[in-house]
């Protein structure tokens, strides 16, 4: 293992899987080229930056990323109840259904389909890992120099 340690901008090459804690596997770039960023470029949400902080290069890890650390907690108020008539009438909706709005900056704006009736429709806006526990395993596969 080498002496060089993952700091703050530090240029990181990386392999990396997400899994919930049933095993279910989210992500995984461990059978792929790996992923190559700067530290703190946004590329990476903070909780799972935090992780990599004094990691070592060649070392690998898995964390537990809790849901606060990560996609956030599951909002109620993120699920809301529309007129069947707000989507178009030959649309065939199904619960699990992405659908695409556009939020108030005209941002595209992922929902995901609960509930329909003939007059209503349910649409979670939450993030779909919203709420749960995420394992992060990564290995560092090399640290360049911080930029």
């Amino acid at each position: 293992m080498s002496d060089r340690v993952v700091a703050e901008g530090s240029q990181l090459t990386i392999h990396f899987s997400l899994a919930l804690r049933d095993g279910s596997v989210i992500d995984s770039n461990f059978d792929a080229k790996p992923a190559t960023f700067a530290l703190g470029d946004g590329n990476m949400l903070q909780g799972f930056e935090r992780c990599l902080l004094g990691m070592r290069e060649g070392q690998r890890e898995s964390f537990v990323i809790l849901p606060e650390h990560g996609f956030g907690q599951t909002n109620p108020n993120n699920v809301q109840v529309m007129p069947r008539t707000a989507f178009a009438a030959d649309m065939e909706l199904a619960e699990g259904l992405v659908v695409s709005f556009a939020d108030a900056q005209k941002a595209e704006l992922p929902g995901v389909i609960t509930a329909f009736t003939a007059e209503q429709v349910t649409v979670d806006f939450n993030h779909p890992l919203a709420g749960q526990d995420i394992i992060f395993d990564v290995q560092i596969v090399s640290i360049g120099e911080e930029s």
